[in-house]
């Protein structure tokens, strides 16, 4: 196995960690979930679903990187040697190792779910720059899908090529390979910022969220608990579904950065703060999103749930919408999307380290 480079604190880990749980799924998706299943009773599902299942497969995987050092298709494959009693050298086990294709599996999944988060980090760049002059204009949905997009009539129509979404994702690639050039050295710099940063203008858009006309009544649709959901099986499915993906649990990412704990580090308390974190920020975002929500459907004179959207029309069609009737819409503008870069770059990075890490494992590639 290649030697990887320790994290220079306790606190970087916790800060890679979260910042790798934290994505854009805790802004668009999870608010969204949790109105559509009964808003606190999803919630109170949430929790449930968290700590009997999350925070014991978060610890599991903790527990495995650190104690086996090394990525996810490293550690399983020495894991089945270690479970039963070989007495093997390190390198016939990696060699060896029947589990090793389940670590595989999840880099696979990993890779797959990166390749479109570097495409939505190279929509966020775009928008970050028609901030600066409100570019969408009076429509943003037609500026979105046509002008931003070039989304043609069937799938066999094809457009031309979008040249500022290929340069907005060579930017984010670039982004990514840089934050992780070192490995854990450069990651636990590079996370006081994208992990904090977040956080920061989060808090500025749930005061400014807050503090609007309509805001409240967002919030009821949000909270307002509906327990007779609590009895629906797609509640308990979407609370599980929802931790899983949130947490980064099984996508082989936490394996990795566990591997480089450095001896007598505490991986349960670690996964306590690395979950609450993650948990916490999602809810506090649904404040954010669902204030400027109910702003949203007293401006049109309607009920908030004929405006709710998720995914990517929530960010990048009703949120500029929204942005446009604000004060100072330039600059909400270019907090907004500067908020969802800096979500979705640590998740996207965190995913890359993990496939990085097990091909060094693997091949003994140097890092430089």
């Amino acid at each position: 196995m290649a030697q990887h480079t320790l994290w220079e604190s306790r606190r970087a880990f916790v800060l890679a960690s979260i910042g790798s749980a934290i994505g854009l799924g805790n802004v668009w998706r999870f608010p969204y979930i949790c109105y559509k299943f009964g808003g606190g009773a999803f919630l109170f599902a949430y929790v449930i679903a968290l700590v009997l299942i999350g925070i014991p497969l978060l610890a599991l995987e903790f527990t495995i990187g650190y104690k086996l050092k090394g990525s996810a298709p490293y550690s399983f494959g020495k894991l089945r040697y270690n479970l039963v009693g070989y007495e093997e050298n390190e390198e016939r086990m990696r060699r060896k190792g029947k589990f090793e294709w389940i670590g595989w599996f999840a880099l696979l999944v990993s890779f797959g779910i990166v390749t479109y988060y570097a495409v939505i980090m190279g929509w966020a760049t775009n928008y970050l720059i028609y901030s600066f002059k409100l570019s969408w204009g009076s429509d943003p949905r037609s500026f979105f899908y046509q002008h931003v997009l070039g989304l043609t009539d069937g799938i066999f129509h094809f457009g031309k090529i979008q040249w500022p979404i290929v340069a907005g994702l060579a930017v984010s690639w670039i982004w990514i390979v840089l934050s992780i050039w070192k490995g854990a050295k450069t990651v636990g710099k590079v996370v006081y910022v994208t992990v904090v940063l977040p956080w920061f203008l989060l808090l500025i858009f749930v005061i400014r969220g807050l503090t609007l006309p309509g805001a409240m009544e967002g919030v009821k649709y949000y909270l307002t608990p509906r327990f007779e959901f609590l009895l629906n099986p797609a509640l308990w499915h979407a609370a599980i579904s929802q931790v899983f993906f949130s947490l980064s649990v099984g996508f082989g990412i936490m394996i990795a950065y566990a591997s480089f704990l450095p001896p007598g580090s505490d991986v349960l308390n670690n996964a306590f703060l690395v979950a609450f974190s993650d948990a916490a920020t999602a809810y506090v975002s649904g404040f954010a999103v669902f204030s400027a929500l109910g702003y949203y459907a007293r401006m049109l004179g309607t009920t908030v749930d004929k405006v709710m959207k998720s995914g990517p029309e929530l960010a990048f069609v009703t949120y500029p919408t929204i942005i446009n009737h604000l004060p100072l819409a330039p600059l909400f503008g270019i907090l907004f999307f500067l908020m969802l870069l800096t979500l979705a770059v640590d998740s996207a990075f965190s995913m890359v380290e993990g496939g990085a890490a097990a091909l060094i494992d693997k091949f003994h590639f140097p890092r430089k």
